[in-house]
């Protein structure tokens, strides 16, 4: 069992765990709920009011590899022993929790090996959710925090749930079992009325196959400059004239031409470094709007320098965005400590790049 850290035993008080799941069911809560108590703690991860995972730190894998069990059962894409190279490959890093979240990057890559699809993932995370909410809904004493950010937050996102029809139903199962109503039902702490959206809302975005693409579409640019609808897949630009300043870093002088040739000069002005050494005075005097920083470079790599970026008290807010070619779940979760504010694989289209600038431009 993990240590708690002593810190939080001196708040440790009575929990009321469905008064807490109410807070975090409004449309305008997005990030993580945490609560600590003696024998472990929860993670619950909300997205605009709506479950996207939980987990409990004590049982991490034990719960995926089970229901990965059933599901396989069902699909003949999931190979024998999947639990084993799962084992190898992500629970080497939960002893020194290098690594946040290893159970959902082992998730992301099932869905990004084709082993189960984005659509079976947000089943298989709903399993996950009732097995964690029904473990949490007996705490009694403990301590709890909320994370408006999350390790999760640039990570696909595979199913948005109904936080209160999953407590209803682990209530349910729990007073058949005790011949007694939902606990819901009396409390009152959770409206007793049916809404109308279903308990498990797949989006588009959700059938990627990683956080990084985007739906091939040749039009891309022309929805995207003159179509700015409700869809997941477009964001749009700021409204005013100002002229934003991007700060390029990248060893390779075609990659640097390519992104001043994407970007509008009436709009942008670009400025491009290859020496990354050379980049930090650079950035401290242009004062950029925001970044993009390459990984692999010589001397000082990408992680490095945001790192070194993030401690300077006037970038500690600048939106940094990765650009580079590896695509593994372990280079984001890298990009993610040193507090990468996005990720950009190469190689990119004009509209990829477009996007993650208006994504992230203040």
């Amino acid at each position: 069992m993990k240590t708690l850290p002593i810190s939080r035993y001196r708040f440790f008080q009575k929990i009321q765990p469905l008064s807490l799941l109410k807070k975090v069911t409004n449309k305008s809560v997005t990030g993580c709920l945490q609560v600590f108590t003696t024998s472990g703690s929860w993670s619950i991860y909300i997205d605009e009011g709506k479950l996207i995972y939980a987990c409990y730190s004590e049982k991490i894998f034990e719960p995926l590899y089970r229901n990965l069990q059933q599901l396989s059962q069902q699909i003949s894409t999931i190979p024998q022993g999947i639990d084993q190279q799962l084992r190898a490959i992500f629970e080497t890093g939960i002893e020194n929790q290098a690594i946040p979240n290893p159970d959902y990057l082992a998730i992301c890559w099932l869905v990004n090996q084709k082993y189960i699809s984005a659509a079976q993932a947000g089943i298989l995370i709903e399993q996950l959710a009732l097995e964690v909410l029904d473990s949490f809904l007996k705490v009694e004493e403990g301590s709890y925090e909320f994370i408006p950010e999350s390790f999760l937050d640039d990570l696909p996102k595979f199913c948005y749930l109904n936080l209160r029809l999953l407590v209803e139903q682990c209530q349910k199962y729990r007073g058949e079992s005790a011949g007694q109503s939902p606990i819901s039902q009396r409390s009152g702490a959770f409206p007793r009325h049916k809404p109308s959206q279903p308990s498990v809302k797949v989006p588009p975005s959700a059938m990627r196959t990683g956080s990084s693409q985007v739906i091939e579409n040749p039009n891309y640019l022309s929805a995207y400059t003159h179509n700015r609808g409700n869809s997941l897949d477009q964001v749009s630009p700021p409204n005013d004239k100002k002229i934003y300043t991007i700060f390029c870093i990248d060893d390779s002088p075609s990659v640097l031409n390519a992104i001043k040739n994407f970007l509008d000069e009436q709009m942008f002005s670009v400025v491009g470094v290859t020496d990354s050494l050379k980049a930090l005075m650079e950035i401290l005097r242009t004062k950029p709007d925001l970044i993009l920083l390459d990984i692999t470079m010589p001397n000082l790599d990408g992680y490095e320098l945001c790192s070194l970026l993030r401690k300077h008290s006037q970038f500690k807010n600048t939106p940094v965005i990765m650009v580079t070619g590896k695509t593994g779940l372990i280079d984001r979760a890298k990009a993610k400590m040193v507090k990468a504010s996005g990720y950009l694989t190469k190689p990119f289209t004009q509209g990829d790049l477009l996007k993650i600038i208006f994504q992230h431009m203040v």
